[in-house]
C-alpha cells in the first residue's frame, strides 16, 4: 500500500469480520468471498489516502463507508491514524456503539 494514513481494526470491528466471513463461507460461494476480501482492501487503500472520502454518519465522529450493498465500515480518523470500529452487516438492526 502506499503511504497515507495508518489503518487499524478494533477487536470490536475483528470480531464482526470475523463473523461476516463465517456466514460467507457456510452460505456463499469463494467467489463472493473473494469479492467482499478485494473490496475491503480496496475501501482501506482509498480512507488511508483521503480519510474525508466517505461521508460522516449519524454517530458523531465517525465516517461510513459502504462495502457493496451488504455491508457498512465505520471508522474515525484522529492523530494520522484510522480505526476501523465496526464492520457491519446491513441485514442487521441498526449498530450499538
Amino acid at each position: 500500500m502506499e503511504s497515507g494514513y495508518k489503518v487499524f481494526w478494533t477487536d470490536h470491528a475483528l470480531t464482526e469480520l470475523s463473523n461476516t466471513f463465517s456466514y460467507l463461507e457456510e452460505n456463499f460461494s469463494n467467489t463472493e468471498i473473494r469479492k467482499l476480501a478485494f473490496e475491503i482492501e480496496r475501501t482501506i487503500s482509498l480512507i488511508s489516502q483521503n480519510p474525508n472520502l466517505f461521508p460522516l454518519s449519524k454517530y458523531i465522529g465517525l465516517r461510513k463507508a459502504n462495502i457493496l450493498s451488504f455491508n457498512s465500515m465505520y471508522y474515525k480518523v484522529a492523530n494520522n491514524e484510522i480505526a476501523i470500529i465496526s464492520f457491519f452487516s446491513n441485514r442487521q438492526s441498526l449498530p450499538k456503539f
